[in-house]
């Protein structure tokens, strides 16, 4: 009985708290409410896995949590499915408890929860919840001062694995990485076998790949590889190799959409992605593949690509002061890396880094980003955030000709250089790091 009232006691406290915040503009209310209601009650989570009904989803990996978690909340919507989600990617203990303090009502029930956790949370958010489906997307370098090196996030994740026995992992088999989470438990796996590029941008990169050694220690080797450490891996010492997918697909990624072909029993259907990359490709595919576990259709899951609008910086498309912009967060060297591959070099460009806890402290993966990319840019190129010097510097040292970078720290004051040109034919592509993207999104732009 006390449970239960602390339990409906901290619903009101985040709700006072949330609309506190919105009075007096403090913040995105992403996680303080979350915060208040663990301090009150810290055994919070432990009484919100009641309120779903069927699944509870959870996705993690370095990259593609916000974009992978928001298609299937989308693609079970879409279907008249009731879902709680973290929709604003605040992914840590605070932020799910966020979500779930304000979305609850007492006596109304959820048909699925798809909560997109932090790698290095995810474990503790087990302790709470009683997961029936993980889906992880890939293992990057990432926030070196929190993670450490990439093995650590591996630990992190397989601990977790570790503590639910009936979770059912959907795994990416074209990383060597996540694909070994399956070595000691059942898994469905998805990837692809080729990926053909039909676009104006460069689909090469110069940024450094991880060597990754087998479990015997020989390093393994590659007849393809997608970029960074994705792709079909073998070990001539031991055997160690690719995993066969349960989803099979092949990629054509074109300027602002690509085609994605996946096979399933024997059957290939054909889906269109309105999101640009092939790193939203694989996030799509993660998303297909769980929306096929769970018995959805394949004109169920077109129905909700095809309507699904990117959300948070996540290849966000925007009108800033007349002009088309395209907001795409920035956070480690792959990801940026990809992102940068897609950049349109006749647009106006902003970079904003700040060094925040969030964004991380260590700001050297800066160096590892194929900012040589934008070599070719035509117009000039502004840093900004709390690391715009180290930006600047950065982009010197890609090629980028000292008068064509401008240094404003002030973010809103960034914004203004980018779109004060009287053309709206002239687009705008803004790179901000996870703190930079928050200020962002809080500034009043103009339309």
């Amino acid at each position: 009985m006390l449970n239960k009232f602390k339990f409906y006691t901290s619903l009101v406290l985040a709700r006072t708290a949330f609309a506190g915040i919105k009075l007096f503009s403090k913040s995105g209310g992403t996680s303080f409410a979350g915060m208040m209601v663990l301090k009150y009650y810290p055994q919070f989570l432990s009484n919100c896995g009641s309120y779903i009904k069927e699944q509870f989803i959870t996705v993690t990996g370095t990259n593609g949590k916000t974009t992978t978690s928001g298609l299937i909340s989308h693609i079970l919507e879409n279907t008249h499915r009731k879902v709680i989600h973290n929709l604003k990617g605040a992914n840590m203990l605070t932020g799910v408890a966020n979500t779930f303090a304000l979305e609850i009502v007492p006596f109304k029930r959820f048909d699925y929860a798809v909560i997109e956790s932090d790698e290095a949370y995810l474990t503790k958010l087990y302790d709470f919840i009683k997961a029936d489906y993980l889906v992880v997307t890939n293992l990057f370098r990432d926030q070196l001062d929190r993670y450490g090196e990439l093995a650590t996030t591996a630990d992190f994740i397989q601990n977790a694995i570790n503590k639910n026995p009936d979770l059912k992992l959907i795994l990416n088999a074209d990383d060597p990485l996540v694909a070994a989470f399956g070595n000691s438990k059942s898994a469905v796996y998805y990837g692809f076998e080729d990926v053909q590029y039909n676009c104006d941008y460069n689909n090469k990169s110069n940024a450094p790949s991880e060597v990754f050694n087998c479990s015997c220690l020989e390093p393994l080797e590659y007849s393809k590889r997608f970029f960074a450490q994705q792709g079909h891996y073998f070990c001539k010492n031991c055997g160690f190799k690719r995993p066969d997918c349960n989803y099979s697909a092949t990629a054509l990624v074109c300027n602002n959409h690509s085609i994605i072909k996946v096979k399933k029993d024997g059957i290939e259907y054909e889906f269109k992605i309105n999101l640009v990359g092939l790193y939203n490709a694989y996030n799509a595919l993660a998303s297909i593949a769980l929306a096929f576990e769970l018995g959805l259709n394949q004109t169920e899951i077109q129905h909700a690509l095809d309507s699904y609008k990117s959300i948070f910086g996540r290849t966000e498309f925007r009108t800033i002061n007349g002009h088309q912009a395209i907001i795409q967060l920035i956070k480690n060297p792959t990801g940026a890396s990809e992102v940068l591959k897609t950049v349109d070099l006749n647009s106006n460009i902003l970079i904003a880094i700040n060094d925040n806890y969030a964004d991380g402290r260590d700001i050297s993966w800066l160096w590892d980003s194929d900012f040589e990319q934008l070599k070719a840019a035509k117009k000039f190129v502004v840093t900004s955030g709390a690391r715009a010097e180290d930006m600047a510097l950065r982009l010197k040292y890609a090629g980028i000709p000292k008068d064509k970078i401008i240094i404003e720290k002030s973010i809103e004051k960034a914004i203004e250089i980018v779109s004060k040109s009287e053309n709206n034919d002239e687009k705008i592509t803004i790179l901000p790091s996870y703190t930079a993207l928050l200020k962002l999104n809080k500034l009043k732009i103009k339309k």
